[in-house]
């Protein structure tokens, strides 16, 4: 098991399983796939996370980025990974056919992002971004635009990016001052700064696409005067040829974590001679990075399950085979010492990792499930699945990243001192892990989000649906045996706390306004992801315990027995972490709008 990053059983058992994935095929979109090709690509995939991201892992942490002559220089296996993952048709993998993609479903692209994240996260992003550009491109750009870079995108050739943040702004992307002023030969002039923009410019790629937010000379302010644009390293000239576009990288950030990947600042246009070239209407740049983003957002959730998953298995891996101590009844020296995982509490610490990563997997499947049902003929099935998804999108993107740093510690834990030294590969997994609760919007941002939009989103109907949905699977897990019968009854009681938490917040909402009702939006999330989590687990446990039924040999039946002992795991330990979140959340107590900054010097 030394070299077991994630488990290849378990995520069949969501997909196919819990989730029924092979449906998929029915949707028009998708009907050319059936079970086999997505075995196919998932065994494909597998074999290119260990022979292509793993061997690299410790490498990329140690050999980082390098800024040298103003550009960027990365492992050298970077271009081959972006080259092997263009050939191999991954950075495609669910672009239409049309556009040169594999046409797959988002719930199988997912299910190999995970692999790969789980292998080597640096090493992915490289892949993730690129895509997530080049769908920008192809979902709002000109026929142009899609053919002018979409194509050396897909192939690995060009990098892509996203480039929000500046170093006023930070996340109040309203306070954005890049411009961008017309030329009049159809293209930009972009002129301004950015900053933690992820792979902005490396060695590994012959060029790099931004997809930047700037304002349009004379543009409203605020959100509504925001615009997209390419903005490439290169540009064409007259001839058709490669030039410069005038975009210095003037650091690189040296980070705790996930080095591998440069993120770098970038001057844009100091010169004067920097081009851009509108994405679809101008004023709506922040709509359409909004895909880019809540794509983002479930990946970084993505990111951050793999990397609790394979801390978790090197965790498990050690304690099988370290040897301390004996029994807590026995007492006489002279008998042998026992693995670490026959203790009580290293059991405890295993059952919370896997609590979370597996629950974390199956929510994250879940969101791709639904993006694919965006694909439905029906206009209700569409609509259902887009409001799950994005009332879900925070809570994926949060519980995982939020979760997985806990997870990943108390693996480190399981292996004492030795998890806190290089000699093994955890003490790198609890740093990389620990950006996923601040890019692509941080905590804050995700509670503010789940609590001041969606929630409240189409007159509450999102909300309405999740209860529905959630109590759907209550009603199923009613005809089980009675210790999962019993769960069911545990989770339709939090939901009753859930509504009657979310109803007389809204209430302050109205009576105090929207500062004391976001106050604690944090706390909300954290709540909701709570529940949430434990619905996942809810539906995984009404299917092992069918499946163990009709199992029939005695590793099936061990994987099930573990599945159903993680779900009741997660009942007895972490549900009931909600009681003192619910009480929190009612109280109308305002101390953090009433605590001042003065009142913090000592």
């Amino acid at each position: 098991m030394a070299d077991k990053f994630f488990s290849e059983r378990n995520l069949k058992f969501i997909l196919y399983e819990v989730l029924d994935a092979e449906r998929l095929n029915k949707l028009p979109a998708f009907s050319q796939h059936n079970r086999k090709m997505f075995d196919m690509v998932i065994d494909a995939g597998i074999r290119l996370a260990k022979e292509l991201f793993k061997p690299c892992l410790e490498e990329m942490d140690k050999q980082v980025p390098e800024l040298k002559d103003g550009r960027v220089r990365v492992h050298p296996w970077v271009k081959k990974i972006l080259r092997e993952a263009g050939d191999g048709g991954w950075i495609g993998l669910r672009f239409s056919e049309s556009d040169g993609g594999e046409q797959l479903p988002a719930t199988i692209g997912s299910a190999c992002d995970f692999i790969f994240t789980a292998a080597n996260y640096s090493a992915s992003v490289y892949v993730h971004l690129t895509a997530g550009a080049a769908h920008l491109i192809t979902s709002f750009g000109s026929r142009e635009l899609i053919d002018a870079y979409v194509p050396n995108m897909l192939s690995g050739k060009w990098q892509g990016t996203m480039a929000l943040t500046e170093p006023q702004a930070g996340s109040s992307l309203s306070d954005i001052t890049t411009t961008a002023t017309a030329t009049g030969d159809g293209d930009y002039a972009v002129k301004g700064q950015k900053i933690f923009i992820s792979a902005g410019d490396h060695d590994g790629a012959e060029n790099v696409v931004h997809l930047m937010l700037a304002r349009i000379e004379g543009a409203p302010a605020g959100t509504r005067g925001i615009s997209l644009f390419v903005v490439p390293r290169l540009r064409p000239d007259e001839s058709g040829n490669l030039v410069s576009n005038d975009i210095t990288v003037t650091q690189i950030y040296h980070k705790l974590g996930y080095r591998g990947a440069p993120i770098t600042e970038l001057s844009i246009g100091e010169k004067d001679g920097c081009r851009g070239y509108l994405v679809g209407e101008g004023h709506k740049g922040l709509k359409y990075m909004f895909q880019m983003m809540n794509e983002a957002r479930v990946g970084v959730g993505i990111g951050a399950a793999g990397i609790a998953t394979a801390a978790y298995y090197a965790a498990l891996d050690y304690a099988s085979s370290r040897t301390q101590g004996r029994p807590i009844t026995s007492k006489d020296p002279s008998k042998p010492q026992i693995p670490i995982i026959e203790h009580a509490d290293v059991k405890r610490m295993l059952l919370f990792q896997r609590a979370v990563v597996e629950g974390s997997v199956a929510l994250l499947l879940q969101c791709s499930l639904y993006s694919d049902y965006m694909h439905a003929d029906s206009d209700d099935e569409k609509e259902a699945a887009n409001l799950m998804l994005e009332i879900l999108t925070p809570v994926a993107k949060t519980y995982p990243s939020e979760m997985g740093v806990l997870s990943t510690s108390q693996s480190i834990q399981c292996f004492g001192g030795y998890g806190y030294c290089e000699d093994f590969p955890v003490e790198q997994y609890y740093r990389d892990a620990r950006i996923h609760p601040i890019h692509e919007g941080t905590t804050g941002i995700q509670g503010m989000d789940l609590l001041g939009r969606k929630v409240i989103m189409a007159e509450g109907k999102a909300f309405q649906l999740y209860l529905q949905t959630v109590r759907e699977t209550v009603q199923e897990a009613s005809h089980g045996p009675e210790f999962v019968k019993t769960y069911a009854d545990q989770l339709e009681a939090t939901l009753k706390t859930l509504e009657t938490v979310t109803f007389n917040l809204i209430g302050i909402a109205q009576s105090k306004g929207p500062a004391a009702y976001l106050a604690d939006a944090t706390l909300y999330l954290e709540f909701f992801g709570i529940i949430t989590v434990a619905w996942q687990w809810l539906k995984q446990g009404i299917i092992a315990e069918k499946a163990l039924k009709t199992a029939k040999s005695k590793r099936e039946k061990n994987f099930y027995q573990g599945k159903i002992y993680t779900f009741k795991y997660f009942f007895e330990y972490e549900l009931p972490k909600i009681e003192g979140l619910a009480r929190r959340l009612a109280s109308e107590d305002d101390l953090t709008l009433e605590m001042t900054a003065d009142f913090f010097a000592d």
